[in-house]
């Protein structure tokens, strides 16, 4: 990047190979417009102002951020005409990923629905350097704080959309692929063909790349290597399909450890051993639970990894690998309430003790003490969809029954998400049995 004055002092101009900022001053030195301009394109205002108040509001961070947004969408090998074809699919996907988002969309719908059933969940487009961001999945809990406080503004699980230049060549779109999308219309996508005329064998490809890593099943990425089937270039320059999520480093461990790794991370916990399983989970009106979690091994079949990115090639695979990334977030934020970075202390009352252990690729169990005879009970949680997820109560033959039904465990669980907060209603449920006996 270089930047140089206009003679007259009052217009600042940042510029690189491939765009440049036009930043034009008052004579009291005051920031009066902002304009961007990509190579070969004429400037425009910068209508959503982010440039404008950064440099309005002196806050250098921002801008520098935003700048660096800028070069990132050229870190491309090639000459600036290649790097130029790049961002114009870039551009052509955008288009499609935004005409999906319209598909069976409401016009009053509300964030969070649009969150949590939309195509592509709530998008918000690119601007200027700032990638187009999706948000995907949002707890409960953080939907009930954002009601409690209206005026803050709590963020689910979010990727930004954006190109990556890599070392192979991959056919990407050079135009919107998707013919006549509906807004509101049906969810069928129907989309021109891969050839010449529409698309480019360049060296990119697409990316919905994540603002922390997120612990993935070994199954879901296979679903999704199923999904994203890059088209490259072999030695002999001819067009052929490699299915697989191209991403280095992927490690395969234990799904759970991962989920607890990252939950301690994201709880700012992250001096707490990874390797510890026992967590003591704090609730109002309720003794201490403590919760092991038998995180199993890396050569079961739930082993998983840490996923930063997810690259692809084509915009019709993008609503069903969302789908499966609000399937293993969700699955992911059950495991997750049952980590705390809490211990017992002195004076604390014996805690209630769970173990929760992996049962299928989308399901797990949580077992404990039946309150009045003291076999072992049992909650199979299974997570369909993110928003499919069906309970089932396993007692002795010979135990009584603790007045927790499986439907009302399964409705507690889709409100609240939370294993603890579930496992504090049957227990209460329970203690209302033991009375009784």
């Amino acid at each position: 990047l270089s930047a140089h004055f206009s003679p007259s002092g009052t217009t600042c101009y940042i510029t690189s190979d491939m765009f440049y900022i036009e930043v034009q001053l008052e004579t009291d030195g005051n920031v009066m417009d902002v304009k961007l301009a990509h190579l070969g394109d004429t400037p425009e205002h910068d209508s959503n102002c982010f440039f404008f108040f950064s440099c309005r509001t002196k806050n250098y961070d921002a801008f520098g951020k935003i700048l660096e947004d800028l070069s990132n969408l050229y870190q491309i090998p090639g000459n600036r005409q290649m790097k130029a074809k790049v961002y114009l699919a870039l551009q052509a996907l955008e288009k499609d990923i935004y005409s999906i988002s319209l598909l069976a969309r409401t016009q009053d719908v509300n964030r969070v629905t649009e969150v949590l059933h939309g195509k592509v969940g709530h998008l918000v487009p690119r601007n200027g350097g700032t990638p187009m961001n999706i948000e995907f999945y949002i707890s409960p809990y953080q939907v009930l704080e954002a009601e409690l406080d209206p005026g803050s503004h709590v963020c689910g699980t979010k990727a930004v959309v954006t190109a990556e230049g890599t070392d192979m060549f991959h056919r990407l779109p050079l135009v919107p692929l998707l013919v006549d999308p509906q807004a509101g219309g049906d969810s069928n996508l129907a989309s021109l063909p891969l050839i010449d005329e529409f698309s480019m064998d360049l060296p990119a490809f697409f990316v919905l790349k994540f603002h922390q890593p997120i612990p993935m099943s070994s199954s879901s990425i296979e679903q999704i290597e199923r999904l994203t089937g890059i088209h490259n270039l072999n030695a002999n320059k001819k067009n052929h399909l490699v299915s697989g999520i191209q991403i280095t480093g992927l490690k395969l461990a234990p799904l759970y450890e991962l989920i607890v790794q990252s939950a301690l991370k994201e709880k700012d916990s992250e001096d707490l051993s990874t390797h510890t399983s026992c967590f003591f989970v704090s609730l109002p009106d309720c003794p201490k639970h403590c919760y092991f979690i038998n995180k199993g091994s890396e050569k079961s079949d739930l082993a998983g990894a840490l996923v930063s990115k997810i690259p692809f090639s084509h915009p019709k695979c993008v609503p069903d690998v969302i789908e499966i990334l609000r399937h293993q977030v969700a699955y992911n934020s059950l495991i997750s309430s049952c980590v705390s970075e809490k211990h017992m202390n002195e004076g604390d009352s014996e805690p209630l003790y769970f173990e929760v252990v992996p049962h299928k690729s989308t399901s797990f169990c949580v077992f404990f003490l039946h309150p009045v005879t003291e076999n072992l009970a049992c909650v199979i949680i299974d997570v369909i969809t993110s928003r499919d997820i069906q309970c089932h109560l396993h007692l002795h033959p010979q135990d009584p029954t603790l007045n927790s039904s499986d439907d009302l465990i399964t409705r507690a669980v889709k409100r609240c998400m939370s294993v603890p907060v579930v496992m504090r209603a049957i227990c209460r449920n329970a203690a209302k049995v033991k009375a009784d006996s």
